[in-house]
């Protein structure tokens, strides 16, 4: 008998593969809108992005378990604290990339699955296997090198990872679906969202209603935010964790060459080594979710 797990892979690859691409080109975006203010562009963010997961929800036929959050007093007070993490998660990587530090953004969102390792040992309970803890170390000395050479953006990377490692965490023990939970987070943000649109308006710096491309820029900030996360949830009902574990790298791989290659970010010695190190943790960590799940498979 086929595995059920092996013939749902490929449907569910492709839109994998199209969420990271999304994710890992973002950066060209956020450029584009470099001269707006970065609390600007996440509450433009926050706002355009409820009503296009209300249609979404609305063709998913999610709207009655959107509404049923506001219900549940535990679920929603964990959104509160989830859609504080990814708002802050928004502004720090939008600051970065606005900012030429986009180099210091890859090497946060390379470090999250081994910071996702560490969570869900304090938080979960879960066993460190060996090859995860040669992982860790690895990574714990590649950042260690940047605190000689560039401290003053190791902060990026590190409250990259951990602030959505939390985010994560948080979503994990929350049994609310991907689109709805990331509607009523951005519900929860909406009255703040709004508050800094209305005093950009009044002091400027909002970008919105300045030009045309700026204004249709902000606007498109919902679609991207809303059309690679239902991509990412269709592609986990289709395909294994383990692989989609290893597609999660595509994004932080492109915008590693985007940053070099593309916008000239210095890439000095120091920083190279960093990353090599952090390449070679997440070999050995892939070459231990290889491991576990062939032997899940026999």
């Amino acid at each position: 008998m086929t595995d059920k797990s092996e013939t749902a892979q490929p449907s569910g690859l492709p839109y994998a593969i199209s969420a990271y691409l999304i994710w890992g080109f973002v950066p060209v975006y956020f450029k584009l809108l470099s001269h707006v203010s970065p609390i600007a562009v996440v509450a433009q963010r926050v706002l355009w992005s409820i009503p296009l997961l209300l249609v979404i929800m609305a063709f998913r036929k999610q709207l009655g378990e959107y509404a049923a959050i506001f219900r549940h007093k535990a679920h929603l007070r964990n959104l509160l604290a989830s859609a504080t993490l990814v708002a802050i998660n928004w502004l720090i990587y939008i600051w970065a990339v606005s900012t030429d530090h986009i180099l210091a953004a890859s090497l946060g969102y390379y470090l999250n699955p081994l910071v996702n390792v560490l969570l869900g040992r304090l938080f979960l309970g879960e066993r460190l296997r060996p090859l995860q803890m040669v992982a860790v170390a690895v990574a714990a000395i590649g950042v260690a090198i940047l605190i000689g050479d560039a401290l003053d953006t190791l902060w990026v990377s590190i409250s990259l990872a951990f602030s959505f490692g939390l985010y994560g965490l948080i979503r994990k023990i929350t049994p609310v679906g991907s689109v709805p939970g990331l509607a009523t987070e951005t519900t929860l943000l909406a009255p703040l969202a709004l508050g800094a649109v209305l005093y950009f308006a009044q002091v400027g710096g909002g970008g919105f209603g300045d030009d045309v491309t700026t204004s249709g820029l902000l606007i498109l900030a919902g679609a991207v935010t809303a059309i690679p996360l239902l991509m990412f949830a269709t592609a986990a009902r289709r395909m294994s964790y383990a692989s989609l574990g290893f597609v999660q790298y595509t994004a932080p791989s492109i915008a590693f060459l985007l940053g070099v290659f593309v916008y000239g970010e210095p890439l000095s010695t120091t920083k190279l080594a960093c990353f090599i190190l952090i390449w070679f943790s997440i070999a050995i960590f892939c070459a231990d979710a290889i491991k576990t799940y062939r032997a899940s498979k026999a």
